[in-house]
C-alpha cells in the first residue's frame, strides 16, 4: 500500500560544532510532564476470514464517512496530546521550520522543454507554495503565457494538488486535473488557452493522468470507482459534450488491474496500458483515427510485464518474457502478439535489470540497474555507439527524464546523489557531449564539499550482502558516538535510490550519519532482489532492516543508543514490523502513513487498493498467506514489551493507508507496552497519503520529527 527566512543563529552554531566534531550542545533533563495521553475504548469486534475470526477491540475507528463525532473526537485528542508533549519543542520546531525553507531556492523553475514550437516550464513565485505553469513561444526571449497559477487555484482549499497538465496537440487548448481533497480522486477540466476562458467540460472521479487524441477535440481518460478507488472503465469525452454520456473505451473486469493512458513519443499511438503485480498488458489505436479502436499489442499472459514505446513502424517493448531481468525486443507493429517477430535490441543478463528506456529516431537510451545502482546506458539502433554514463561517485543515480521530440539526437537526464542536489544535463548521443542545464541551487550555505558519501555491503543474517548508502558531514566521527538514522522501503519492486534530500542536511549538520538500506523487496540487484522480500519471503525485508542497523553500529556508523528509523507507507509496515521484533536496537522509530493492519485490510476488497494488492503479500483467504501475513503484521504482533519512542503520521483522507490502520497501531500499542517512552500520533485532518499539499508546508512534519528526535538526544540546537 503503499508528490524566506534566513538561518537563524543557532543553526550556524550547530553547523560549526558539526564541522568540529565536537559533542552537540545538550539540554538539563526535563522535569516530567504530567500529560496523559489518549487512551482509544476497546469494542470488542469479530474480523471474519475463512481461516478463523480474530477479535478486534479498535474495529470502532473506522469510520469510511469521517464524520463520526467519536472518531473524530478521538483524533483530535490524540493531535492535543501531540502538541502538549511537544509544547517544550516549539521554538525548535519553528527554528528548523525556517531551517528547512530556508533551503530552497524562492523563485526556482524548471527546465524548460520545447513542444510543439513552445517551451513549456513550471517556476514559484517566493513564499508561495504552488507552482505556476507557463510556456513562451519559439524562444524562452518571447513573452511568458501563464497556463495555471496554482497559488490563485488554491484558494479556500486546505488541500490542492494539479495532478496532470496537458496543451492540445495544435496548442490552443489546455486540458487537467486537480484534487482538493487528498483522496486521489481528481476532476477533469479544459481551458481555452487564446481566451483564458475555462471551458463547460469538466469531468469528475477520474486518475489524475488522460491523453489528447490527434484531433485536438478529443481526451481519453480513467474513471475511477467511487469506493474502492481503483481504476475500472477508460472513456474517451469530446469536447462541449455531456461527460455523464462519454462513451465507454474499454472496461477491466480484473480488479487486481491498476490502468492507466498514454501516449507514444512518436505521437502517433494511443495506449491504455494494463498493469497488475505480476503481468500487464498494454491496447493500442491510431491517435488519429476518430473511432480508437484499440486492440492489445500482446495479450496478458501469466507472470508477463511489458512495457510499450512506438519508433516508425515498429514497437519498441520492454519485456520478461524468457528475461527475469527484462530485456528490450524490436517488433512490427502489426505482428507485435508474434513473438517470433520480436528482435532482441538489450539481451537479459544476471547482472543488470532493465528498469525502463526512452526511444530516440536514432538512439536508445536505458536505465539499467547494475551493481545496486541506477546507471544510464546508451546506444545506436545502427550500431557504434554503446556505452554507459560515467559517474564520479560510489552511490548515485541516473534518470531518465522524458523529453517530447523523438527525432532528437539529445537526450536529458538527473544526476544526483546523497551529496550532490538534483542536475539536469543533455547528453549529446552523437558526439557523447555533455551539458548541465540545471543544479539545484540549495540554500543556507550549503556546499557539497561538506559532505562525504560511501557505498558498502552489511551481513544479513542469511549470509546476503545487503547494499548501504551513507552520506555524513566531514569531522563526523566515526566511533561508534554519533548519532545514526537510517531510512528504507523494501515492497513492490521500488528501489530507494541515493538522491538528494536538502532535509537531510539538518541532520548531518547536526552530526548524524544517514544510511539508506537497499533492502530486499526492492530491485536494487534485480528482479531476485525482489522476489526474495514479498508474499512468503517478506520477512527478509524487515530482518535486512535490523541487520543493517546493527552492522552498522558494529562498524562505527552509530551509537547503539542513538539508532533512529524512518519508513512511510509500506516502509511504514517495516517500521511496525521492526518495533515488534528488534525494539531495544532503535532509541526511536518514524512513520508516516504506515500499512499496518496488513491482515484486515487484505481481507476486505472494498478498501481501495486491496485487490491490486495480492500478488505482493499474498491473498489472506488462502490459509498459507493468512498465517505468514498474521506473522509479521504489526497490529497482530503487538506486545507487553519495552517499545522505543515513536512518532506516526497519517492523513485523514489517505486513500492509500487509511488513517485507521495507524489509529488501532497506536491505540493497542498504548494499551500493551510497558514502557514510559513518548507514543505520539499526527493526524493531519486536511491531508492524504502523500501529506500536506504545497512545497512549504510539508517541512512542518519534517521540523516535528527532527525535534521529536533531537529532544530523545537532548539536543538544544
Amino acid at each position: 500500500m503503499r508528490k524566506l527566512p534566513s538561518y537563524v543563529a543557532g543553526f550556524f552554531a550547530a553547523v560549526l560544532l558539526a564541522a568540529c566534531a565536537t559533542p552537540p550542545a545538550a539540554v538539563a533533563p526535563r522535569a516530567q510532564i504530567a500529560i496523559t495521553a489518549p487512551i482509544a475504548a476497546k469494542h470488542p469486534y469479530q474480523v471474519p476470514s475463512p481461516n478463523g475470526a480474530r477479535e478486534d477491540d479498535y474495529y470502532w475507528l473506522r469510520d469510511d464517512t469521517r464524520q463520526s463525532p467519536e472518531v473524530l473526537g478521538y483524533l483530535n485528542s490524540e493531535n492535543s496530546y501531540r502538541d502538549a508533549l511537544l509544547k517544550h519543542t516549539e521554538p525548535l520546531q519553528s527554528k528548523l521550520y525556517d531551517e528547512l525553507v530556508a533551503r530552497i531556492k524562492p523563485d526556482d523553475a524548471s527546465v524548460p522543454v520545447l513542444e510543439h514550437g513552445y517551451w513549456y516550464y513550471t517556476r514559484f513565485e517566493p513564499g508561495k507554495d504552488y507552482p505556476i505553469y507557463a510556456r513562451r513561444k519559439g524562444e524562452m526571449t518571447a513573452p511568458e503565457q501563464v497556463l495555471l497559477d496554482g497559488n490563485a487555484m488554491s484558494q479556500g482549499h486546505e488541500f490542492f494538488q494539479i495532478g496532470d497538465s496537458e496543451a492540445s496537440p495544435d496548442g490552443h487548448l489546455l486540458a487537467y486535473s486537480e484534487d482538493d481533497i487528498g483522496r486521489r480522486q481528481y476532476t477533469l477540466h479544459v481551458k481555452n488557452l487564446d481566451t483564458g476562458a475555462a471551458l463547460s467540460d469538466v469531468v469528475a472521479n477520474v486518475e489524475p493522468d488522460f491523453v489528447w487524441a490527434n484531433d485536438n477535440k478529443t481526451l481519453l481518460y480513467v474513471e475511477k470507482d467511487p469506493v474502492t478507488l481503483l481504476s475500472v472503465r477508460v472513456h474517451k469525452h469530446k469536447l462541449g459534450a455531456d461527460a455523464a454520456n462519454d462513451p465507454l473505451v474499454y472496461e477491466e473486469q480484473d480488479h487486481s488491474y491498476y490502468m492507466g493512458v498514454t501516449k507514444s513519443r512518436s505521437e502517433k499511438y494511443l495506449f491504455i496500458a494494463l498493469e497488475s503485480t505480476l503481468q500487464t498488458e498494454w491496447r493500442y489505436a491510431d491517435a488519429g483515427d476518430p473511432k480508437l479502436e484499440f486492440k492489445p499489442v500482446l495479450p496478458r499472459e501469466p507472470n508477463h510485464e511489458y512495457q510499450v514505446d512506438n519508433v516508425g513502424r515498429d514497437f519498441i517493448i520492454r519485456t520478461n518474457w524468457q528475461a527475469p531481468n527484462f530485456r528490450i525486443v524490436r517488433a512490427p507493429v502489426a505482428k507485435s502478439a508474434d513473438k517470433n517477430t520480436w528482435k532482441d535490441v538489450v539481451a537479459n543478463r544476471s547482472d543488470a535489470f532493465v528498469q525502463s528506456y526512452e526511444v530516440s529516431k536514432n538512439y536508445l537510451a536505458v536505465n539499467e540497474r547494475s551493481g545496486g545502482l541506477l546507471k544510464l546506458h546508451v546506444q545506436s539502433w545502427y550500431g557504434g555507439k554503446n556505452e554507459v554514463i560515467a559517474a564520479d561517485e560510489p552511490a548515485y543515480t541516473m534518470t531518465l527524464v522524458d523529453t517530447p521530440d523523438i527525432s532528437s539526437d539529445k537526450l536529458r537526464y538527473v544526476y544526483t546523489s546523497l551529496t550532490t542536489p538534483r542536475t539536469t544535463v543533455e547528453y549529446d548521443m552523437r558526439d557523447g557531449t555533455r551539458k548541465m542545464l540545471k543544479r539545484d541551487e540549495i540554500g543556507g550555505g550549503f556546499a557539497s564539499s561538506n559532505y562525504v558519501t560511501e557505498y558498502l555491503h552489511a551481513t544479513a543474517r542469511d549470509g546476503t550482502a545487503v547494499p548501504v548508502s551513507l552520506v555524513y558531514r566531514k569531522g563526523t566521527k566515526l566511533d561508534g558516538t554519533a548519532p545514526l538514522f537510517q531510512y528504507a522501503y523494501g515492497s513492490y519492486g521500488i528501489s530507494t535510490d541515493p538522491t538528494f534530500r536538502s532535509s537531510w542536511v539538518s541532520l548531518l549538520d547536526r552530526g548524524f550519519v544517514v544510511a539508506l538500506a537497499h533492502i530486499r523487496g526492492g530491485q536494487e540487484l534485480g528482479r531476485n532482489w525482489y522476489e526474495d522480500g514479498k508474499l512468503l519471503h517478506k520477512r527478509n525485508t524487515f530482518t535486512d532492516f535490523v541487520d543493517v542497523s546493527e552492522d552498522l553500529v558494529k562498524r562505527g556508523y552509530g551509537a547503539k543508543d542513538k539508532v533512529f528509523a524512518e519508513g512511510r507507507s509500506a516502509g511504514g509496515l517495516l517500521m511496525g514490523a521492526v518495533a515488534n521484533l528488534a525494539p531495544q536496537d532503535y532509541r526511536g522509530i518514524i512513520a508516516y502513513v504506515p500499512f499496518v493492519d496488513v491482515v484486515t485490510t487484505m481481507l476486505d476488497e472494498s478498501i481501495p487498493l486491496t485487490t491490486n494488492e495480492f500478488d505482493e503479500w499474498g491473498n489472506p483467504k488462502e490459509k498459507s498467506y493468512y498465517d505468514y501475513m498474521l506473522s509479521y503484521s504489526p497490529v497482530d504482533n503487538v506486545k507487553p514489551q519495552t517499545y522505543p519512542a515513536m512518532l506516526v503520521f497519517t492523513g485523514l483522507w489517505d486513500s492509500q493507508v487509511q488513517y485507521y490502520e495507524p489509529a488501532k497501531w497506536v491505540a493497542k500499542l498504548r494499551a500493551t507496552k510497558t514502557d514510559r517512552n513518548p507514543l505520539i500520533f499526527s493526524v493531519d485532518m486536511a491531508a492524504g497519503h502523500g501529506g500536506k499539499s504545497g512545497r512549504f508546508q510539508s517541512f512542518h512534519d519534517t521540523a516535528r520529527e527532527y525535534a521529536f528526535m533531537f529532544d530523545q538526544l537532548g539536543i538544544a540546537q
